[in-house]
């Protein structure tokens, strides 16, 4: 039998021997007693403190403990003697004492005697249990009021708090051998003039010069002109992004985050190791200020974001990359409902972006959300017609039961300025109208060709190119969360996107040699993506885990190939395939991310691309 259900014993004992030590009426009060004794044992029994064997123990002990005590009272009683505590003699006890027991009635209260060794195990066990909690109290009391060092520095250190992440990327590059067209295969239309993956950007910059034009640049310097689609290649690759948000007032903030940067790819922060010792390139990647109104119930109820901002729209990485970052002006603004509901007590929102590729929005749950921003993309020196992005987005925020959310979106996306235009003859009018950045996948055309230079590019196809489309974007974007494995969450998303603005009329009439980069004018505007996550919505310590899969379906004219996704076949749109990934936690704010893409080329010559990455992330 151990310490602690000897200890049992003796207090159940003396507890009832002091119940019991009553000689006038003891032998009528044993029984209720006893029945009393039985009932606590039965209890602890059925609470797990101690097994059947050992109740039945405690019971006999008592009984006997109780027995003895009551016919030690009742003999000192016959011989006119009581007993205080069940043992010491009311004569051995100093008067001051003996008059002290007695009280007012003049009659001995009888008080249960519990040991020392008893009383000392009580207080070393209370003493064990209150030791953790008053330590979690006092820490937390430290960490609310500021104790200490922090306490004593200044205000503003307090209100500025740091953000970190890196990843480490392992990435593989798997192109198919059928593929046509590229640097060891170059393909050659009906009309004798070469068709393949271009590398549009290289091909502007040699634009203007004798050698510029589209069919010389490829065979003078084709690893240039013309995307890589032969050759498998591996790259380890580093991104490394520090911020740091300040509480300026109430409900204002102000941010600014810095990153690993190619500053000429504004949808990658992804540094490719191999430099030959030079330096990183570093840049700031976020520069903005954001207002909050919150009412006295801590209901956010708009935000407004200006500067270099993070994303503000419910979106996947069919529309925008993830590491997009927004220049302008934007503002949310909700109407909550269920207000008076409890289902929100206590509920804490995700990341909206911890699962990759996937933008949840602001986090407000039962609200209503209508987003709005104006964006500019290009400043045009000798033009007024800068290019533009206007955004709309409306939708719903509904948290349906525990933590089971829905996210509803219909979003507008117009580009203004964004399309290529036709030079005057002998004119660089237009020549602005060439894209500082795409990547691959848009219709092309020649903004500047052998009919309006006469001749000076020795060319027939053309020296300078543009977009053909303009992109006026519809999205539909609906998201199902549901929790009821908690904490493994299944997340269902569906996201659509059409662009109304190709008009295949006027691409014809404005550009004699039409589309350069395919054989016809076809209208091929709309994208889809289907996918599924299983897993915790975010992953931060050992153990974690999510896995995904997706189908997606992106026409080439659907979005703009600038902001679309960098990774599904190296970047662009006129691509169709698989995703497949992987998450899992190493250690604290530490996970592997393993990616498998595989993706085809819908229209033009035959281009597959499969693509391994493996990342190793960090953050705090």
């Amino acid at each position: 039998m151990n310490t602690a259900t000897k200890t049992l014993i003796l207090l159940l004992a003396g507890s009832l021997a002091a119940m019991t030590g009553s000689v006038q009426g003891a032998e009528e009060m044993i029984p209720v007693k006893k029945s009393t004794l039985v009932n606590l044992v039965d209890l602890l029994v059925q609470r797990g403190v101690i097994n059947q064997d050992e109740g039945k123990g405690l019971v006999s002990a008592a009984e006997r403990e109780a027995g003895e005590a009551a016919k030690a009272n009742a003999a000192q009683a016959k011989s006119g003697k009581t007993l205080i505590d069940g043992e010491q003699p009311a004569e051995s006890m100093p008067a001051a004492d003996v008059e002290m027991a007695k009280g007012k009635s003049g009659k001995i209260k009888h008080v249960g005697y519990v040991p020392e060794f008893v009383k000392k195990e009580i207080r070393d066990q209370v003493r064990a249990e209150l030791k953790a909690e008053v330590l979690q109290d006092v820490k937390q009391d430290a960490k609310t009021e500021g104790w200490g060092i922090p306490g004593a520095l200044p205000e503003w250190v307090a209100a500025i708090h740091p953000s970190f992440d890196m990843r480490i990327r392992f990435a593989d590059d798997f192109y198919g051998k059928t593929n046509e067209g590229g640097v060891d295969n170059v393909g050659i239309d009906t009309a004798g003039n070469f068709f393949g993956p271009y590398n549009w950007l290289s091909i502007n910059r040699a634009g203007n010069s004798p050698q510029g034009g589209l069919n010389r640049q490829v065979a003078l310097n084709p690893n240039e002109a013309i995307v890589n689609n032969q050759k498998d290649r591996l790259r380890l690759r580093e991104r490394f992004r520090l911020g740091f948000e300040a509480n300026i007032a109430e409900g204002l903030k102000a941010g600014i985050r810095f990153a690993t940067s190619n500053l000429n790819n504004p949808v990658s922060n992804d540094q490719t190791l191999g430099n030959t010792g030079q330096s990183y390139q570093f840049a700031i990647d976020r520069a903005y200020l954001q207002y909050d109104f919150l009412d006295e119930r801590k209901t956010n109820w708009f935000s407004l974001y200006a500067g270099r901002i993070i994303n503000p729209f419910v979106s996947t990485d069919i529309v925008f990359d993830p590491d997009l970052s927004f220049e302008g002006v934007a503002g949310s603004f909700r109407l909550p409902f269920n207000r008076g509901s409890n289902k929100l007590a206590g509920y804490k929102a995700p990341n909206p972006t911890a699962r990759f590729g996937i933008n949840q929005g602001q986090q407000t749950p039962d609200s209503l959300f209508l987003t709005l921003g104006v964006f500019p993309l290009q400043d045009i020196d000798v033009s007024v017609n800068d290019k533009w992005l206007y955004a709309g987005q409306l939708g719903a925020d509904w948290l349906v039961f525990n933590d089971t959310r829905v996210n509803l979106a219909a979003s507008y996306y117009e580009f203004q300025n964004v399309n290529a235009r036709r030079n005057p003859i002998g004119s660089h009018t237009y020549d602005w109208t060439a894209p500082q950045f795409v990547q691959k996948g848009n219709s092309m055309v020649a903004i500047t060709d052998f009919n309006t230079l006469n001749g000076v590019c020795d060319d027939t196809v053309g020296c300078l190119f543009g977009l053909a489309s303009e992109f006026k974007v519809f999205n539909a974007t609906a998201m199902f969360d549901y929790a009821g494995f908690d904490p493994v969450h299944v997340l269902l998303t569906a996201d659509y996107a059409k662009n109304l603005g190709f008009d295949k009329q006027q691409i014809a009439a404005e550009f004699l040699n039409g589309i350069v980069n395919y054989t016809d004018n076809k209208p091929r505007t709309a994208a889809y993506q289907l996918r599924v996550d299983i897993g915790r919505p975010e992953v931060r310590r050992w153990g974690d885990w999510s896995v995904n899969l997706a189908y997606r379906y992106v026409q080439r004219d659907a979005v703009l190939d600038a902001f679309t996704d960098s990774i599904f076949h190296l970047g662009g749109t006129n691509a169709e395939g698989w995703v497949a990934g992987m998450q899992y936690g190493l250690a604290r704010n530490t996970w592997l991310n393993l990616r498998w893409l595989s993706s085809d080329a819908i229209d033009g010559p035959k281009y597959s691309i499969d693509t391994l990455n493996v990342d190793l992330n960090a953050r705090f």
